[in-house]
């Protein structure tokens, strides 16, 4: 009678949820486990949300060695409202870095089949490095110490603005051709020259908003043709870096501010907008996207 009792509750619960806000789960990766599956699905029922259906949306994988790289892709269709849904995106990207997969969320409404804008991060996202780090090593600073500011402010644990001033300051006396090499040799992400080509024939408005450099953003927007690029200047006298920067830092903030304003001057819901970043600076522009 208990178990009965308990399958009812929970049919009814899945009964109220009709009406209820609908939102999308898409999980992404070189194969999915069922630990990785559970490890969102434990998410979803933290966050007092209810899964409707669970869709595979990749192909069968070939046995031919030779075949092209196989991905999966599934998807998730749930209802209620998020407890807190920065939260669960934050959620969302540690488990992308712990079990290497991709996971995106959005609502299912009207504008998940028109969006019009996406706004990428650059360092880790659209080239497979982090280009401070590249400079940092051309300079000579200890790797010990770089990357632990670096990794600390992708974690979140200390404040972006005073990690990017700390590591800008040990650039100083860096010589300007050192960039240009670097610019030449980008790793550049698996798949970004396909991408760039279907999103420009698709008509999607592209903007890099990063926490990285415009000298690298600008050599990616003559490479792909990005239509907006918005990053930080660093300071260069007689060729060489001076350890400063010019204006003010693209920051978590910033970034969310910036989506806005390329929405608003091209006239696309902000619902209708894309947002794709990696790192903890990433969230606040996660939060505001539609997708």
């Amino acid at each position: 009678v208990g178990s009965e009792m308990c399958i009812r509750d929970r049919y009814e619960q899945w009964v109220g949820m009709q009406g209820k806000n609908r939102y999308i789960i898409t999980m992404l990766g070189r194969k999915l486990t069922a630990q990785q599956i559970a490890a969102v699905t434990r998410v979803v029922a933290e966050q007092g949300l209810n899964i409707d259906s669970i869709l595979r949306l990749t192909g069968r994988v070939s046995l031919d060695e030779n075949a092209r790289a196989p991905k999966s892709c599934i998807e998730l269709s749930v209802r209620g409202n998020p407890h807190d849904k920065e939260g669960m995106q934050s959620r969302f990207l540690q488990l992308s870095t712990e079990l290497g997969m991709d996971i995106s969320f959005q609502k299912d409404d009207m504008f998940r089949r028109s969006r019009r804008l996406i706004c990428f991060d650059m360092d880790s996202t659209l080239i497979e490095t982090e280009v401070i780090d590249e400079l940092a090593e051309r300079a000579g600073v200890g790797d010990v110490y770089k990357r632990q500011i670096t990794e600390s402010a992708m974690r979140g644990e200390i404040d972006f603005a005073e990690s990017f001033r700390r590591r800008v300051a040990m650039l100083k006396g860096l010589d300007e051709s050192v960039m240009a090499d670097i610019a030449e040799h980008l790793p550049f992400t698996e798949g970004l020259d396909r991408l760039m080509h279907v999103l420009k024939r698709l008509g999607f408005k592209t903007a890099i908003l990063s926490g990285g450099f415009t000298y690298f953003g600008n050599y990616l927007r003559r490479k792909y043709g990005f239509d907006y690029v918005y990053a930080n200047e660093l300071e260069i006298e007689d060729g060489k870096l001076t350890g400063r920067y010019l204006g003010d830092i693209v920051d978590g903030k910033r970034k969310a501010e910036l989506l806005k304003l390329i929405s608003q001057v091209e006239n696309v819901d902000i619902a209708q907008t894309i947002a794709v970043g990696d790192g903890a600076n990433d969230l606040p522009m996660l939060s505001v996207a539609g997708l």
